[in-house]
């Protein structure tokens, strides 16, 4: 709100000591912060029933309306974001013996020897790797120096 650093602060509690005075300068201070306790009290409320009437009156309605029309691309992108989960939603209602329902069960099909294979390629690779480690393993210790 008022923006002040301790140097300011500073300043100002060495005035307040030399106008003052050292004997009342504890009371002073105690109801400067009542007050700014007070103050900051009153901000919060106010805050929270503008809030409130906003809600009531619909403002969040306004807001994304204002939202669409500052920002086309992100609510064109929500649209086809909203659009895809209808389609996604939709594409599990299907009527299987429809020429739809069965492309749809033969892509799903794909998708899954897709991710089968793929799993398969990925366990391989792995074996492999282990399988040269462990080689490599037996290689070091065949030439390490034997202890007796």
């Amino acid at each position: 709100m008022f923006d002040l650093g301790f140097a300011e602060l500073l300043i100002i509690g060495i005035v307040a000591l030399i106008v003052i005075g050292p004997k009342d300068l504890p009371m002073v201070f105690r109801q400067v912060g009542r007050f700014v306790g007070k103050a900051r009290g009153m901000a919060r409320e106010f805050s929270t029933a503008m809030n409130q009437a906003a809600d009531e009156a619909g403002v969040k309605d306004i807001q994304r309306t204002i939202k669409t029309a500052t920002n086309p691309v992100g609510s064109a992108m929500d649209g086809v974001k909203d659009a895809a989960r209808d389609v996604t939603s939709s594409l599990s209602d299907l009527d299987p013996d429809s020429e739809t329902g069965k492309l749809a069960a033969e892509r799903a099909e794909n998708a899954r020897k897709i991710q089968a294979a793929t799993a398969r390629a990925q366990a391989e690779r792995k074996a492999k790797e282990a399988a040269d480690a462990l080689k490599k393993a037996e290689e070091l210790e065949a030439q390490a120096p034997k202890e007796s």
